[in-house]
């Protein structure tokens, strides 16, 4: 009877993983926002009295991560096609192209900005006046910025103005961390981004249990090249140095205590950086009768909440959602997003904004995630589906922004185990038929269920 019932299970697992697989095939959310700049095509037309200058220069004077900034521009010959274009680094000239053939030249801008708007939004009188004003928010990516005001649309770029730089005051210091449960039940795992190598710094995590002696626990420090990713436009014009990712394990946790923690790197001439202080639960005993609340969502994406990148009109539930769970954080203990997570689709700056979006919920409940078309799908790169959704990206950028307690970090199936639930998470983006090392994955989840109640996750 009970091989029955397992048998039932995974039929039924199978089924609704077919029919997810189905309708990922059948619908698409269209192209990326950044992927209608031409920005290969860009020329220079530089204008003696077009100007654009962003303010206040020195960002995150008091620790802050994002900050909200006003860009002031004018145009001598305003067009309604014009707009402003956000780049991070500052220098976006063609110093920063990697010529891939010595007999061709690369273009003369080769980095898709970071973020754009239209010159005419909230200026409506833009095309009379030629004067514009907007207010957007940049957040702490490792580097400087710079503006650029544009003409010709978003097809035909011409530059007829650039900005001075503006920066963060420390672009390097330790931002967003995202908890996940690690490979045991009493474990936690702290994920953080810098822009502080090993050679530069040494990462930890300072944690106690609330009023306790703290201790610090190591991380490790993983990166990546422009040569791990796949193709365009991760590889070209997508590509932004991703900085450092950190993560440290804090083990042998209390069930159900409250634990704080910050992380820090300590630097070679013995300074310290620091983050602001967080805190999370620690999980409940497998087994233990509890209440488990715990939220499973896919397809989200991020928005941008000065309104620019526009992405067919929808982001706006993502902005939502985040909204709802963070107002409602007292009430979650854990979080699954199974899948399309940034929606970055090889804009590499974009993994950075959603971190940030999410920090407030990830830094404090596990956030834990499976892998979906647009993270890990390119042809020849060994998934399952050979298009091209990733974007180039081909799982590097999930695998690596993220911690999941697999194996295997290419191979994005696993188990955890939270209180009265052991929860099974597949990988529509890997083989999972019968006989494959997945199927065996989760076969042996599935049977070696010994608690009460079992929820699968699939994308």
């Amino acid at each position: 009877k009970h091989q029955e019932k397992m048998e039932e299970s995974i039929f039924v697992f199978f089924s609704l993983l077919l029919l997810s697989s189905v309708l990922q095939s059948a619908h698409s959310h269209g192209n990326h926002p950044l992927s209608k700049v031409a920005i290969h095509k860009s020329t220079f037309s530089l204008l003696h009295l077009a100007h654009i200058k962003p303010t206040p220069s020195l960002l995150g004077l008091q620790g802050q991560t994002s900050e909200w900034i006003t860009v002031e521009y004018s145009s001598p010959i305003p067009s309604i096609d014009d707009w402003i274009g956000v780049f991070s680094p500052a220098n976006f000239s063609d110093s920063t192209c990697p010529k891939e053939n010595g007999r061709v030249y690369p273009p003369l801008l080769c980095s898709a900005p970071i973020k754009f708007q239209n010159a005419s939004y909230l200026n409506p009188q833009y095309k009379i006046t030629g004067k514009g004003l907007l207010k957007l928010r940049l957040i702490n990516q490792r580097s400087d910025f710079s503006f650029g005001l544009f003409s010709g649309g978003l097809s035909n770029p011409r530059l007829v103005a650039v900005s001075n730089k503006i920066a963060f005051a420390n672009p390097n210091a330790p931002v967003y961390p995202r908890l996940a449960l690690g490979k045991s039940w009493n474990e936690m795992t702290v994920t953080w981004t810098s822009g502080y190598g090993i050679s530069d710094a040494e990462p930890f995590v300072e944690w106690s249990p609330k009023g306790g002696d703290r201790v610090h626990s190591p991380a490790g420090t993983l990166t990546f090249t422009r040569d791990s990713l796949c193709g365009a436009p991760a590889r070209s014009v997508g590509w932004r140095d991703p900085g450092y990712i950190h993560t440290s394990h804090l083990k042998e946790l209390w069930p159900n205590r409250i634990y704080e923690y910050k992380i820090g790197h300590k630097l070679k001439n013995g300074t310290y950086i620091w983050s602001k202080q967080y805190q999370f639960r620690a999980a409940p005993f497998p087994g233990q009768k509890s209440l488990q609340r715990v939220v499973i969502f896919g397809d989200m994406g991020k928005e941008e909440v000065d309104g620019s990148n526009e992405y067919n009109n929808f982001q706006h539930g993502s902005t939502n959602t985040t909204t709802q769970l963070i107002q409602d954080l007292e009430n979650i203990d854990m979080v699954f997003h199974i899948g399309d997570i940034s929606y970055a689709n090889g804009y590499l700056s974009q993994w950075d904004q959603f971190t940030a979006q999410v920090e407030p919920i990830a830094s404090a409940v596990p956030y834990m995630i499976a892998s979906g078309n647009h993270e890990r799908d390119w042809p020849g790169s060994g998934s399952f589906y050979g298009n091209m959704d990733s974007g180039g990206e081909c799982g590097v950028l999930a695998e690596t922004m993220f911690y999941v307690p697999a194996s295997n970090r290419a191979k994005f199936w696993y188990s955890i185990d939270y209180g009265m639930f052991r929860f099974c998470v597949a990988d529509t983006e890997h083989d999972w038929r019968e006989g494959t090392e997945q199927y065996k994955f989760i076969e042996h989840c599935l049977y070696w269920n010994d608690r009460p109640c079992l929820s699968i996750d699939f994308q």
